[in-house]
């Protein structure tokens, strides 16, 4: 069995391109900016959470679009170890959607997000420990940076915040994601200020995002 990705040089991750070494990339600016909310206050403890869930969600979501459906193929007991990750990802998306309703100071949405925490460590350590080193004995460094290249578009063009309506798996989650990611992003930016902007932020999303799912339809073709 290969070791925890987290305990492996670059080199032995296929390399800064690879979608093993992106993966441990993320979960490390995620721990790092957890670890700094729990010593912030006020306007910047919101803005770290701000970063964290845009973050978090887009991450989950090139995971859920892109990766989990090769570990399910290329992986014997794949279904297993993703259907394990995507409950906690609808567990954390849940948690946050209600963070993200509740108003701030309220002893409720601090309980909320310390609990989205956890279960943020825990996914990840999953992922690390579990799901990640069974895809790493499956692909060789070639594949595995094909998929870091696919991986990375879905990331820089996904949601980045919680929609309960959104399933967990392709093609669903990728058909209301696009118009999602616009909506998400052109909030983030540009605050709801310039529809014409938002406009064409949402078109180019949807635009990368149909690029990204033409690449991993060819990538599919050569697994």
């Amino acid at each position: 069995m290969v070791k925890t990705i987290k305990e492996q040089t670059v080199g032995q991750l296929g390399g800064k391109g690879s979608v093993l070494a992106r993966q441990r990339r993320d979960h490390a600016e995620i721990d790092r900016l957890m670890d700094r909310y729990a010593l912030t206050g006020g306007d910047e403890r919101e803005r770290v959470l701000k970063e964290i869930v845009q973050l978090v969600f887009s991450h989950a979501f090139a995971e859920e679009t892109v990766l989990w459906p090769v570990v399910r193929r290329s992986v014997a007991d794949g279904e297993e170890l993703t259907c394990r990750v995507e409950e906690e990802h609808q567990e954390i998306n849940d948690l946050v959607a209600e963070v993200e309703r509740l108003p701030q100071g309220d002893p409720v949405r601090e309980e909320r997000i310390e609990r989205a925490f956890g279960l943020i460590r825990q996914d990840i350590r999953d992922e690390e420990d579990l799901l990640l080193p069974r895809l790493q004995e499956a692909m060789d460094a070639a594949r595995l940076g094909r998929l870091g290249a696919v991986w990375e578009a879905a990331r820089l063009t996904a949601p980045t915040h919680p929609h309960p309506v959104v399933p967990r798996r392709p093609p669903g989650n990728a058909v209301l994601g696009v118009p999602l990611s616009g909506y998400d992003r052109s909030r983030d930016l540009l605050g709801g200020t310039d529809g014409h902007a938002a406009r064409k932020l949402l078109a180019c999303a949807a635009g990368l995002l149909f690029a990204a799912f033409t690449v991993t339809r060819r990538l599919r073709k050569r697994s």
